[in-house]
């Protein structure tokens, strides 16, 4: 049984959002999605490996469950609210196909010459995804939070920090996709 669903439009989702975070701000609690690595590993025991992970996770329990309800909702939408198609710009779904070599673009949400199990058939691809995950988790760790973090709980709360790691955010990866990437691919 598949539900056909409309995204909610933004001057719905926006408010809800907002919603969310005065709830937080009123309740204590700080949305981000990267303190839940550190409260998995605290929770698996990782406190007696290092200290950065001797806290307690008990009371980020409520963190770990939004995590959980993201990735549920993630499948439920993609595989019963969705018919997982995408409206892409002609022009650019051409390029893609020329030179990219991306067949399917705008007919799927996950082209499988990206993420099919075949993408993973390069060194290169896995060491690309290896190095960027550290990257990644080095990034979040260093810059105190993620970008779900910053953008919306951060600079919700205005926090300076949180305006600058978001404009890092930004210039990173307007870096990537436009000099980086083109060098790897």
């Amino acid at each position: 049984m598949n539900f056909i669903y409309e995204s909610l439009p933004w001057y719905v989702s926006g408010p809800l959002i907002a919603l969310v975070m005065f709830v937080l701000l009123i309740i204590g609690k700080q949305f981000g999605m990267s303190s839940n690595l550190r409260t998995a590993c605290a929770a698996f025991g990782a406190g007696k490996a290092s200290d950065f992970f001797k806290f307690d996770w008990k009371a980020e329990r409520w963190n770990l469950m939004l995590v959980i309800g993201a990735v549920l909702g993630g499948f439920i939408a993609s595989n019963y609210m969705s018919n997982n198609t995408v409206e892409i710009n002609p022009v650019i779904v051409q390029e893609l196909a020329e030179n990219y070599n991306i067949k399917n673009a705008g007919e799927t949400y996950l082209p499988k010459e990206i993420f099919g199990i075949k993408a993973l058939d390069s060194p290169l691809i896995i060491a690309v995804l290896f190095i960027g995950g550290l990257l990644v988790g080095f990034g979040a760790r260093y810059a105190g939070g993620c970008t779900s973090g910053h953008a919306i709980s951060g600079l919700s709360n205005l926090q300076l920090p949180s305006l600058i790691a978001v404009i890092g955010f930004f210039i990173g990866g307007l870096i990537m996709v436009n000099f980086i990437y083109p060098l790897i691919f």
